[in-house]
């Protein structure tokens, strides 16, 4: 895949897909909590990854949180197809703080959580 090219996202939608992206790297910032692990085999596609949002009820009432989960795609929307890695599965985690952060603070959130779990995941990866 050629660095300029936009990768294209499907969605996570399984609890086995979060929990399997919650034992992978894990960074957190203010604003949000990344977690990434490679793509399964069977599921992944050359071209594409794979992101989820999650929200506790530590962020608020269901109105809150539907709200810091559509924060969380516009910012993935963002910054995800550009910097994100093919065969990749990253989950998003709302903070409380997700919801009064400046939407370009959230994006540099996202953006230096993505180079930090790229790192970890290219270290697991020299390990094995």
């Amino acid at each position: 895949m050629r660095a300029m090219e936009k990768l294209k996202a499907d969605r996570l939608k399984t609890r086995a897909d979060f929990l399997r992206a919650q034992k992978g790297a894990r960074k957190g910032t203010a604003g949000l909590t990344l977690e990434a692990c490679a793509t399964p085999e069977k599921a992944a596609q050359p071209g594409r990854f794979r992101v989820g949002f999650t929200a506790s009820r530590k962020v608020g009432g269901a109105v809150e949180r539907n709200r810091a989960k559509r924060r969380l795609r516009e910012a993935a929307r963002a910054v995800l197809p550009l910097s994100g890695r093919e065969r990749t599965d990253y989950v998003l985690v709302a903070r409380p703080a997700t919801l009064g952060r400046p939407y370009t603070s959230l994006l540099k959130d996202l953006a230096s959580a993505l180079a930090a779990a790229h790192l970890k995941l290219d270290n697991r990866d020299d390990t094995r």
